[in-house]
């Protein structure tokens, strides 16, 4: 964590006084090197249990498998940031409405569009002279690798929290810089700073809640300790209504984060508004950081409360599965369909953290890595898919044929799909899999019987987009393929890491039975 958060501070100054030409390479560079070095640092510490920082930062293997996964999935994401391609040639001027990025510059000067996800001045009014002109001088906003790694320190020190107050500080370390990413897009400005701006005010909301759980369980325990909580709740042998609903605003803000029901509703606007590239980093780290410390707290804070909050937790999984799996049917986006889908996703986590044992906790592991690569992978896919005038084609018509015109990336993204869906010989299978056995074991049969349900009427709608792309005529204005070698090997990694995950995944499955002692 002190890798990534100096790494940060570094591409701060580089930002402030590195000459303008020379900035894209050198963020890039710092940003990939932080992210590896980081990576190599904790698959050396792979067995530690102990604690640091005078108790406050936990450091065993369910911390290190949770920040390897995050580490992996923020590499990716950055290389989606750092791509910098060139789309086709258009073919000619279109009138561009208000909030919308003018191409004008770009067609004078050769009629060559950037695939660059970021507007070149985030101080700009969309569509205004001050865009237009940085955009034919080709500036790039480069502050994003800065903020983007800001964010992976705040994910890598939230699910390694020992206490309540350390959670917080991470929490908003972790979400400030994603509400400025989810208002830089180049493309559909005001969506994007419509989005932020719901994430900013729905998060801080969120946040409130969450430190009013906190001082409510400060006041019960006379710490934020979570050993001091749990053995504050051991020796209360009478009313523990305090202790209660502390856990209650306590969850609020962790459900949000998660985009669990009923606290989902930020979910599919911002996915959508975001830049694709951000959207897929914060649908992957947010949700594996979220649900890294939601799994700390009620299996080391308060594993007394169990027969309380875990039926209540089992109505919110029933409600998250069932609410993602009926809205993801009725969307036309597929931005939007894929954020209905990571709300049911969401709710299939929940059964396993239902089930509060070691079971459900390795169960949960292997689900947030197997989640994690497919989610980056197949928001990879939708910025290959653009319009005649460069917008990403995200409607769901405009991919109707796309396995006519390009078969291979329309095979990986029902790849991706089917290992959503829960289709065997894809990671999802086995994440689904295992989450039911770690919930019937736990005794909530019948939840597992209300996911497999909702997993088959999640089946509808992907299986719908396969047969929309395969065995359907493309329209007459089909979107075009973007030639992307970055984005492309992005997707190729993590289609390849769903196939094997799904057809070889017991070494991870090892890795993740190993990850299931917490240290107090």
């Amino acid at each position: 964590m002190l890798v990534v958060f100096g790494v940060a501070v570094v591409a701060v100054l580089v930002e402030a006084f590195a000459p303008r030409s020379w900035r894209y390479v050198l963020q890039l560079l710092l940003g990939a090197a932080g992210l590896v070095v980081a990576l190599v640092m904790v698959i050396g510490l792979a067995g530690t249990h102990s604690t640091a920082v005078v108790g406050a930062v936990a450091i065993d293997n369910v911390t290190l498998v949770l920040q390897g996964t995050i580490l992996v999935t923020a590499l990716f994401g950055m290389a989606l940031m750092a791509e910098r391609g060139i789309e086709p040639r258009l073919g000619r001027t279109r009138r561009e409405g208000p909030g919308t990025w003018s191409r004008t510059a770009a067609l004078a000067a050769g009629a060559r569009v950037p695939v660059d996800a970021f507007t070149p001045q985030a101080s700009a009014t969309p569509g205004s002279s001050d865009e237009i002109a940085a955009a034919r001088a080709g500036i790039t906003t480069t502050e994003v690798f800065p903020l983007a790694l800001f964010a992976v320190g705040g994910l890598m020190l939230f699910p390694a929290s020992n206490d309540l107050l350390t959670a917080f500080v991470a929490l908003e370390v972790l979400s400030l810089p994603l509400y400025l990413l989810c208002g830089l897009a180049r493309r559909r400005r005001l969506l994007s700073q419509e989005a932020a701006l719901k994430y900013f005010l729905l998060g801080a909301f969120s946040s409130a809640f969450f430190l009013y759980g906190m001082a409510l369980l400060y006041g019960y325990a006379g710490t934020v300790r979570f050993a001091g909580i749990a053995d504050a709740v051991g020796r209360d042998s009478g009313s523990k209504t305090l202790a209660v609903l502390g856990l209650a605003m306590l969850a609020v803000g962790l459900l949000f984060k998660i985009g669990a029901v009923p606290f989902q509703s930020w979910v599919p606007d911002v996915y959508q508004g975001a830049p694709t590239s951000v959207t897929a980093f914060m649908a992957a780290g947010t949700k594996i950081a979220a649900v890294g410390v939601l799994l700390r707290v009620l299996m080391v804070a308060v594993p007394g409360l169990g027969q309380t909050w875990r039926p209540i937790l089992a109505a919110v999984a029933v409600a998250t599965m069932a609410v993602g799996a009926v809205m993801a049917i009725t969307q036309t986006d597929v931005k939007r369909m894929l954020a209905y889908s990571s709300v049911a996703h969401a709710g299939f986590i929940l059964v396993a953290l239902v089930a509060a044992n070691s079971e459900g906790v390795s169960s949960v592991l292997f689900y947030l890595i197997a989640y994690g690569l497919s989610t980056t992978g197949a928001f990879a896919v939708v910025t290959l898919v653009r319009d005649r005038v460069g917008d990403e084609a995200t409607a769901m018509s405009a991919w109707a044929g796309l396995g006519r015109r390009s078969p291979w990336l329309a095979s990986i993204f029902a790849l991706f799909l089917l290992s959503f869906a829960g289709i065997p010989l894809t990671s999802g299978f086995v994440s689904k899999f295992a989450v039911f056995q770690a919930a019937a074991t736990g005794g909530y049969a019948w939840l597992v019987i209300v996911g497999v349900v909702c997993s088959a009427i999640a089946a509808y709608f992907y299986i719908r987009v396969i047969v929309l792309m395969f065995f359907t005529d493309p329209p007459e204005d089909a979107p075009q393929i973007v030639a992307s070698p970055i984005t492309s090997t992005v997707v190729a990694l993590t289609a390849a890491a769903t196939l094997v995950l799904g057809i070889l995944p017991q070494s991870v499955l090892d890795i993740a039975d190993r990850a299931t002692q917490f240290v107090r």
